[in-house]
């Protein structure tokens, strides 16, 4: 369906923000996605705005309809518009968007100048690595508890390399995903937080002793789960997490 089409008493949008460089040729409808799903999430469009008709599109991207089609489309598999007859494209509210989409999530996190996404993802990161620690407490055997005690000490002894050390940090994590054999959560987490190491606003800053005081943070997840202690992993692990996000958080100009 066209999206020029739209209901006479309903204001559209008029010609969107100026996008940013071209992408190559084969890339264009991957730019112009991430580009149209910036100027939703920033709000330059709001819920119950239209987008702009397809020939004004066409002409500011620089692309064929048929681009243009395919990147509403989309945006509409993301959640962010409905394409409807006789009204448009239409912005939709934010509770119908698909924050776990890589590219939606990607934008709102760049976008998130008072840290308000990254605080979210980190409380629900939180919350299904300390349920997935505390299910490893209670189907780790000998031979995984053996594995958490050498991704420790892999940490333990690349100490001083940074990039070293918070690849081992990672790794452990994802070790005890793994363990914890709790696929979904597992799935959830992991999309969390790949797309919160993209942002060096996640990553913040550098506090004191940090990399001894994560180290004593894994420890204690490890000695919870060696000693077969769903409740003590499970707060060590949010423990962890929450401190090590308060510790590395930037302050907000206003608020902090």
């Amino acid at each position: 369906m066209s999206i020029d089409s739209a209901a006479a008493d309903t204001a559209v949008a008029p010609v969107l923000p100026t996008v940013g460089v071209r992408a190559p040729a084969a890339r264009l409808g991957v730019a112009v996605v991430q580009q149209l799903v910036d100027v939703i999430v920033t709000g330059a469009l709001k819920p119950g705005d239209l987008l702009p008709p397809e020939g004004p599109l066409t002409a500011q991207f620089g692309v064929s309809r048929t681009v243009i089609r395919e990147s509403v489309k989309r945006l509409e598999e993301k959640g962010l518009v409905t394409v409807a007859q006789g009204r448009g494209t239409q912005v939709n509210p934010t509770s119908e968007w698909n924050l776990l989409d890589p590219v939606v999530l990607t934008a709102m996190i760049e976008h998130d100048d008072a840290l308000g996404i990254l605080d979210e993802l980190s409380s629900v990161r939180s919350g299904l690595e300390s349920t997935m620690a505390a299910d490893a407490a209670r189907v780790a055997d000998a031979d995984a508890i053996e594995q958490l005690r050498a991704s420790l000490q892999h940490m333990k002894d690349v100490i001083d390399d940074a990039p070293a050390f918070r690849q081992a940090d990672i790794d452990f994590h994802h070790l005890v995903m793994r363990l914890s054999k709790s696929r979904l959560a597992s799935s959830l987490a992991r999309t969390l937080f790949d797309r919160a190491l993209e942002s060096s606003r996640y990553h913040g800053r550098d506090p004191e002793h940090a990399f001894e005081l994560t180290l004593d943070e894994h420890t204690a997840v490890l000695d919870a789960i060696a000693s077969g202690a769903p409740d003590a992993a499970e707060r060590a692990m949010r423990a962890h997490i929450d401190g090590s996000w308060s510790r590395r958080r930037l302050p907000v100009r206003g608020r902090d």
